[in-house]
């Protein structure tokens, strides 16, 4: 394995550190996924599970709907379109649908049907009306559920209430009452958990609250319910009667200036969004009749004032022109003068006709109205007509004038009353047989099934939240706890080398289940749970024996041959790395001896198939000798020594001078010791028996620990007279390319396989 390999050396310039330290690619992200899996699958299966309850709990939503048809003009009218045609105003659709929605509609729906009141049974939170709809579905109609988890205020299923007068003051409107079921249809009406009232089911209830000058009128007409249950009632006011039905209804036109109307209303009772919408349809079709009817009676009433000043106006004509013709004789008139008096009676009946219904307009709007300023313009434009007729009429001699102006006020005259006794007779005949603008299409009908809630919708969308939340939790879990991910990073800012960086190894996975599954009775002598035993060409053992090479040459200068093996904080991998570390330096013909000198909870003596006891405490302690504490394994070509029975001082027995006298006496006897000793910042036993070492290193986790952390691990060596000697960096992710020479290195050792004898 050379350093020097041209492709490697290629992949360190382009993919360093220095290049990438702020990119985050797609390898980093599958890491960091794949570190977080468990999270991610917790927090998906959890969300998961909430989205399954609440497409079934969610209360079923039905949609009804009318359709409308808005009509351009009544045919029963048309008597009276001559009149009106150029004057009237159509209303457009978004005028209708703020008619249908308006308080003068809804108002009159909310008091046919009695909207004000609600009564409903009170049920258990979030799952009692899921569970009362389901009893419902599944039991006869007069069944009544029993009571669940002992709470009997609630309803279960089948509870059923129907109230038809609740009166209260209106201090107390929109307030919440409480109605408690009694036996044989009796109940209690609480306010504020105080009794106000008792009764009876069919019996009026009337009650007088103190502080309130109008009593409280209560009549219920059907209570099925256990004793015990609990109901609420609210008599809200109009104005919140209105709002929440109109919040709940929607009006749209069907298409575009079709004149289709469709009224659509969602509610959990489909009978009742049937009931209120149709009533909505009848309604708004009657009040448009009624407004209807009300125009031409106006319009009519207009006319029987006018008629009887018109005659008169027309009699004095007739008369004026008889005595002028008597005085004058009878005077001829010629085709031209005729065909003049003929145009001016035309304008002058238009004239008077617009000036009538201008005096009608106005009486319900003002100068600046539309309609009034478009009947203005049109009076201007025939007086100015006419202003043309009389020029014409000054050329003529005196007597064709003053008859031509006689007998045109009598004709005038005449057509106008004529025209106007015609438009009232018509109006009279219309008058009965009003239908108005608007007709009900279709009815609301009972839906097949409900639109909400979309379960298969909701259970997806919870599947993809609870993925995304997952995945969101992994990123922020690891920005908050962000530790060390690149080795160079440590030697660069802690200025402690780097001995080796152990990459993640999935046969050691597969050995910790091994292990968390089996006792010391199950674990074979002859095969121990040992990595560097069950694969000697892991990518974690190749690393191993690297560390092997630079310990050698470390402890040419050290005090003696004792090497301890700490970590920072507990599961760092710092027993994996010495007892794997011990069998490899057993490997290279070293006679090698481990400690497991963690007496509070080593556990090496597992891996290796053998018994806690007997072991390190009771030497120490003077109840063992050092060879009956001594394990031989003879399948890794070591010897061990356990930590034997758990003692409740571990740190009074390390500072006993018998331990730095056992050590003493096995630095003679062995090649290597290596000791496997509690976490640093735990505990104080690491640093007590670093004192007594040559060396001491340190395993860290990748991306475990903060650069604090480190350094308050490296502060309590120093403190304790030995010094960091080198850095184990442990569990290295293989797919890792955040640092391109650990990626690209990582797989070459990865590939790299002693090649077996045959």
């Amino acid at each position: 394995m050379s350093n020097s390999h041209p492709e490697n050396t290629h992949h360190l310039t382009q993919f360093g550190p220095d290049n990438e330290d702020d990119v985050i690619n797609l390898g980093e992200f599958l890491s960091i996924l794949l570190d977080g899996k468990g999270l991610i699958l917790a927090i998906t299966f959890f969300v998961f599970l909430l989205g399954i309850g609440k497409a079934f709990i969610d209360t079923p939503i039905y949609k009804v709907d009318v359709m409308l048809q808005v009509n351009e003009k009544s045919q029963s009218m048309a008597g009276v379109e001559p009149l009106i045609d150029m004057f009237g105003t159509k209303l457009p659709v978004m005028a209708e649908i703020e008619l249908i929605k308006s308080r003068k509609v809804l108002g009159a729906v909310i008091n046919n049907l009695e909207l004000e009141v609600i009564a409903k049974p009170k049920f258990f939170p979030f799952v009692g009306e899921a569970i009362a709809r389901r009893f419902a579905q599944s039991n006869p109609e007069n069944a009544v559920s029993s009571p669940l988890f002992g709470q009997d205020e609630y309803a279960w299923g089948g509870e059923a209430i129907q109230v038809g007068t609740l009166a209260v003051p209106e201090a107390l409107r929109d307030k919440e009452f409480t109605l408690l079921a009694g036996n044989q249809g009796q109940f209690q009406l609480f306010f504020n958990d105080e009794l106000i009232a008792e009764g009876e089911v069919g019996k009026p209830v009337n009650w007088q609250i103190d502080n309130h000058q109008q009593p409280i009128h209560l009549f219920v007409s059907l209570l099925k319910a256990r004793p015990g249950t609990q109901f609420t009632l609210i008599r809200q006011s109009a104005n919140n009667a209105i709002w929440q039905l109109r919040n709940s209804l929607t009006v749209s036109e069907k298409g575009k200036n079709t004149g289709i109307l469709e009224l659509t209303l969602e509610s959990d009772n489909a009978e009742y969004a049937i009931r209120v919408l149709n009533e909505i349809a009848n309604i708004y079709v009657q009040q448009n009749v009624e407004y209807k009817s009300a125009e031409s009676q106006k319009t009519l009433e207009f006319l029987d004032k006018q008629l009887p000043i018109i005659k008169d106006q027309m009699e004095a004509s007739i008369t004026a022109l008889n005595e002028y013709k008597n005085q004058k004789g009878s005077v001829n008139l010629d085709i031209e003068t005729q065909h003049t008096l003929a145009g001016v009676v035309e304008i002058k009946t238009q004239i008077t006709l617009l000036q009538q219904k201008r005096d009608e307009l106005r009486q319900k709007f003002t100068e600046s109205h539309p309609n009034i300023i478009a009947v203005d313009k049109q009076i201007a434009r025939l007086q100015a007509q006419l202003q043309s007729h009389n020029q014409m009429i000054k050329a003529l001699p005196e007597t064709q004038q003053i008859i031509l102006e006689l007998s045109g006020d009598v004709k005038v005259g005449t057509n106008l009353y004529s025209t106007l006794l015609n438009n009232a007779q018509t109006l009279r005949v219309a008058k009965a047989g009003t239908v108005g603008d608007v007709r009900v299409i279709d009815y609301a009908v009972l839906p097949d099934k409900a639109i909400k809630p979309n379960k298969p919708l909701i259970i997806g969308v919870a599947f993809v939240l609870g993925l995304f939340l997952g995945i969101v939790a992994v990123f922020v879990r690891k920005s908050l706890l962000r530790g060390i991910e690149d080795p160079d990073l440590i030697e660069k800012q802690l200025h402690i080398p780097v001995y080796a960086t152990i990459y993640h190894s999935k046969d050691q996975d597969l050995l910790n289940k091994e292990l968390s599954k089996s006792d010391k009775s199950i674990i074979r002598h002859n095969r121990p749970a040992i990595l560097s035993l069950r694969n000697r060409d892991d990518v974690a053992i190749e690393s191993l024996r690297s560390l092997r090479t630079t310990i050698h040459f470390s402890l040419l200068e050290a005090q003696n041959n004792i090497i301890v093996i700490a970590g920072p904080s507990p599961g760092v991998g710092k027993s994996f790395v010495a007892a794997n570390l011990a069998i490899v330096m057993a490997d290279a013909g070293k006679k090698i001896l481990l400690i497991d000198a963690d007496m509070r909870k080593g556990e090496i003596n597992k891996a290796f198939g053998v018994a806690r006891e007997n072991g390190l405490s009771e030497v120490i302690l003077n109840t063992r000798s050092v060879q009956d504490a001594t394990r031989e394994i003879p399948s890794a070509n070591i010897d061990f020594i356990p930590t034997g029975t758990i003692p409740p001082n571990p740190s009074e027995l390390l500072l006993h001078e018998r331990f730095g006298q056992l050590l003493d006496g096995l630095t003679k006897q062995y090649d290597l010791i290596i000791i496997d000793s509690p976490p640093i910042l735990a505990v104080t036993d690491a640093a007590i028996i670093s004192r007594l070492a040559g060396a001491a290193l340190m395993v860290i986790k990748a991306g475990s620990h903060t650069k604090r952390e480190l350094e308050q691990s490296i502060k309590r060596f120093s403190q304790s007279g030995t010094p960091i000697k080198g850095i184990v960096f442990n569990d290295m992710p293989q797919a890792s390319s955040r640092y391109g020479y650990g990626y690209h290195y990582g797989k070459y050792v990865y590939q790299y396989r002693y090649q077996k004898s045959k």
